[in-house]
């Protein structure tokens, strides 16, 4: 039945106008799904990474981080609708600080290093079907954003997701846009050739791309990265950072023993029984941000020798159809990582950057903490902490998941949590204006609603 299934999505695939390469990158992991390949790293296959390059120790003139800038085009992945959180459109919209949204300090922060540098840098965002139309609208406002001509954003592409039980393309007549989903990042770098614009950004003399989320504000352009990353002659960077006891859900680089070639594992890449393993953070130190630097050219020339199929590791993706509704027809989505390319390439490495270079938005506790006064936005757009060690927020999920139930519970703006160590909301409370936290904070669950009243001092 699988291989009936194939030619259905091919077939569905292509009514739908989805490239070609797309098309042939999916049929790749789709024969890795008949063979039953599960994408498992085992832990004995690997070694951890230790000592990385560190970006503290790196030195670079201001010439040549300026060169290397002006080499660059940064790449925002902007597929994400941030559906945890009840949104319905690019999540890149949320406001975050002052009125403005994550696509608003982004253009900030590209501006003011355009200025600071002298350099073009072109600003491109990966978008999904779901988050263009919005994503544009949102940007049309800036007038001077876009540079050379070129687009100020491509495409994602889209894949049918199998049934569970037979590989062939679901069928949802309920809400036919939830037989679609996108391939995971990984298919960044199909999608930068298909549309185009890795052809276009080579005839125009760039070289080097700095990618990471359009929810981390801390990966704002670096000069001194892209200094460092130019004159290592590596076709392929990744920043990765110092794990707490908080980081145990990310993926990590690793050294794999057959060959000694770093690659990625992520959660979805380890078995159950080893998962003691992967959220070990003394075992594996580091984890990895998301934010990559790669050599276009490199890149064009290695999609060509693999005819636009990289074989990034597979992901096979169990969910159900309509991910609000356990009930739904059970489905593997195919996916693959954009940090997992670290394997393809030879001579690809890493460099540890700070904290300050990782700043996710993942749930309303990283929301809250950012439109708190633990950060301060800087003239460039930069959030900057204050206070040292961020505190640590859990706010009930059963009362602040969504950000309409979020932001009615905080209808003043964020207490003050500069001299907190942490904040903790259990049950259902609404935070009136100028509510400070000191040390510990706890609110207990009153079993009820319950106010915070205005000028409160919450200490631990």
């Amino acid at each position: 039945m699988s291989a009936q299934g194939l030619q259905q999505a091919q077939d569905k695939m292509a009514a739908a106008g989805v490239n070609p390469q797309a098309v042939d990158v999916f049929s790749h992991y789709y024969h890795q799904l008949e063979e039953g390949v599960t994408g498992f790293i085992p832990e004995d296959s690997i070694e951890p990474l230790e000592h990385p390059d560190l970006l503290s120790d790196v030195t670079v003139s201001d010439e040549d981080a300026r060169a290397a800038l002006a080499a660059t085009v940064v790449i925002k992945l902007n597929g994400g609708l941030g559906t945890s959180m009840g949104l319905d459109r690019a999540k890149s919209l949320l406001t975050v600080r002052d009125g403005k949204s994550f696509l608003d300090l982004i253009v900030d922060q590209v501006r003011a290093a355009r200025q600071t540098y002298g350099a073009k840098l072109p600003l491109v965002f990966m978008d999904s079907f779901r988050t263009r139309e919005d994503t544009l609208a949102a940007l049309a406002g800036y007038d001077d954003l876009a540079v050379d001509g070129l687009d100020l954003d491509f495409l994602q592409s889209q894949e049918p997701k199998l049934r569970a039980d037979d590989l062939t393309p679901v069928e949802w007549p309920a809400d036919p846009t939830l037989e679609w989903c996108p391939p995971g990042h990984g298919d960044l770098y199909t999608a930068l050739e298909a549309s185009g614009i890795l052809d276009r950004l080579l005839a125009l003399g760039y070289r080097y791309a700095s990618v990471s989320n359009s929810d981390n504000l801390g990966a704002a352009p670096d000069a001194t990265i892209a200094g460092w990353f130019a004159a290592s002659g590596a076709p392929y960077a990744a920043e990765i950072c110092r794990r707490t006891a908080a980081d145990r859900k990310g993926g990590h680089l690793a050294i794999r023993k057959a060959d000694r070639q770093l690659i990625l594992r992520d959660t979805a890449q380890t078995a159950k029984e080893e998962m003691h393993y992967f959220t070990d953070e003394h075992r594996h130190p580091y984890f990895h941000t998301n934010n990559l630097w790669f050599d276009l050219q490199v890149l064009s020339r290695t999609l060509k020798e693999r005819h636009s199929v990289l074989g990034l590791p597979l992901i096979k993706n169990e969910k159900t159809v309509d991910p609000s509704d356990p009930t739904s027809t059970p489905v593997v989505q195919i996916e693959c990582a954009m940090g997992a390319a670290v394997e393809v390439f030879e001579g690809a490495t890493a460099i540890g950057v700070g904290r300050e270079r990782f700043l996710p938005v993942k749930t309303t506790n990283d929301l809250l903490l950012l439109r708190s006064d633990v950060y301060e936005v800087d003239d460039a757009g930069h959030l900057v902490r204050v206070a040292d060690p961020a505190p640590l927020v859990d706010l009930d999920s059963r009362h602040y998941k969504t950000i309409a139930a979020f932001d009615e519970r905080f209808p003043a703006g964020a207490p003050s949590l500069r001299g907190a160590s942490g904040l903790a909301v259990e049950g259902d409370w609404t935070f009136e204006a100028d509510v400070t936290v000191v040390g510990a904070g706890r609110l207990p669950d009153e079993g009820e609603p319950r106010t915070v009243p205005a000028g409160t001092l919450l200490q631990g």
